[in-house]
Order: structure tokens, then C-alpha cells, then sequence
């Protein structure tokens, strides 16, 4: 195996995957995302302005849905995939959860009865799990080689008519995100954000706006060679 052939397989094992939450509000009207910006001290994605996520976490694998996916949002997240579209559900129900203290799930009996692992044990005493028919599959992409930290994200859509809370109660929110705030779109290209981001921001407005291309765009980026392609 040759250098650079050893040098791509190190980046490949790097990659975590992960999950973001795009909460939508006022879609109809002057749609608003909400949105925070880490520290500056953060390794990856310093002082960026952000949707709420993270990695996916091995608990994550344990937490059953109140509720599936719709079935097109579950095909395009198994596709090209080893993990379980309800896994990546979970984790991102969870990191929002953890990063604004906003809930979406729905009730299910089952919380009540099962010991919640770490990490899940506040959320699951609120009665709730998943609702995975919540969840809109917007975007995935992975972060490109030579970056300190390098995920595969899935970027999910939640509508806020789905927070079974106040969406203006952010007391309960860690303080992994600071000036966690609703940006209307027309004026969120005013914010310092990753590149991706924009990205997906204007996928998300071709989506409000009628005028999307079919299928979940994935911005490929495992090896030195970039593709996109949709799933």
C-alpha cells in the first residue's frame, strides 16, 4: 500500500457520523431557523454560526421511535449507509435536546417503563421518545480530507409546529452554542458560517420556494476525489 493509498483509508476511519437539526419556523410566512454559534475555542468550527447537532452516539442505537420515518426519508438515509435511519434520528433529537433544551418526540408509554441510558435520561423522563415522522431528510454531506475533525452529516428538517415546547424557552439549552437565536432567511447570509452551511440553506429555501430537484443532495467527500451525487 502506497502513501497516499494509507493516507486516505486514516481519513476514511476519521469520519464520525453525525447529525444536525434545522428547526423551521414561520415556513409559510418569513420562514426563521434557529441557529447558535460555538466558541472560539472549539476544535472544530470555531466562532461559526451552526444548526444544533453532533455525533452520533452508541446509546443512540438503543432509543426505539414513537414514531417511523416516512418511508422516503428512511430509504434515503439507509442508502450508502451502515447505521439505521432510526439511530439517526434519535441522535439528533438528542442533540437538540442537549444544545437548546427543545423537545420533539411524542408521548409513548414506553419511556415511562425503560432506564434511560446517559446521556438520554432527561430527555426520556419528559414521557417522550423519537418521532422519527417528524423528521425531514434535507441534506447529507462529509467533511472533506486535511480538516481537524471530520464528520458525515445528515441534516434533518424539523418544523416547529413539532417542539411539544416553547420554541422561545431556551433556558434549558447547554452552553455548547452561545447567542442561540431565530434568524429569518433573508437575513441570514449576515452571519459568519461554514460553507456548508450556505449550502444547505439554499437547499432548504429551493424546498420552501417550489423548486427543489428530486432526492437528498450528498456532498461526498471520503476520499481526496469529491463527488456529488443525490440519494
Amino acid at each position: 500500500m502506497g502513501q497516499a493509498d494509507a493516507r486516505v483509508l486514516t481519513d476514511k476511519s476519521a469520519i464520525r457520523d453525525a447529525a444536525t437539526v434545522i428547526v423551521l419556523r414561520d415556513g409559510a410566512t418569513r420562514p426563521r431557523v434557529l441557529m447558535g454559534q460555538r466558541g472560539k475555542d472549539a476544535a472544530f468550527l470555531p466562532s461559526k454560526f451552526v444548526f444544533p447537532g453532533g455525533a452520533v452516539d452508541a446509546v443512540d442505537h438503543a432509543i426505539p421511535l414513537a414514531t417511523p420515518p416516512r418511508p422516503a426519508c428512511a430509504a434515503a438515509l439507509a442508502q450508502d449507509s451502515d447505521l439505521s435511519p432510526a439511530a439517526l434520528i434519535a441522535a439528533a433529537t438528542r442533540e437538540l435536546w442537549e444544545e437548546t433544551g427543545l423537545l420533539v418526540g411524542a408521548a409513548d408509554p414506553r419511556a415511562q417503563a425503560m432506564e434511560a441510558p446517559k446521556g438520554w435520561r432527561g430527555y426520556i423522563a419528559t414521557g417522550h421518545l423519537p418521532d422519527g415522522a417528524a423528521a425531514r431528510f434535507l441534506f447529507r454531506a462529509i467533511t472533506p480530507p486535511g480538516r481537524p475533525r471530520r464528520f458525515d452529516a445528515r441534516f434533518f428538517v424539523v418544523a416547529a409546529e413539532n417542539l411539544r415546547c416553547d420554541p422561545d424557552d431556551l433556558s434549558r439549552a447547554e452552553d455548547e452554542l452561545g447567542h442561540l437565536q431565530w434568524v429569518p432567511l433573508d437575513m441570514v447570509r449576515g452571519l459568519d458560517m461554514p460553507f456548508i452551511t450556505e449550502v444547505v440553506l439554499a437547499e432548504l429555501a429551493a424546498h420552501l420556494e417550489g423548486r427543489a430537484a428530486t432526492g437528498v443532495p450528498f456532498f461526498d467527500n471520503r476520499t481526496e476525489i469529491s463527488r456529488f451525487w443525490r440519494l
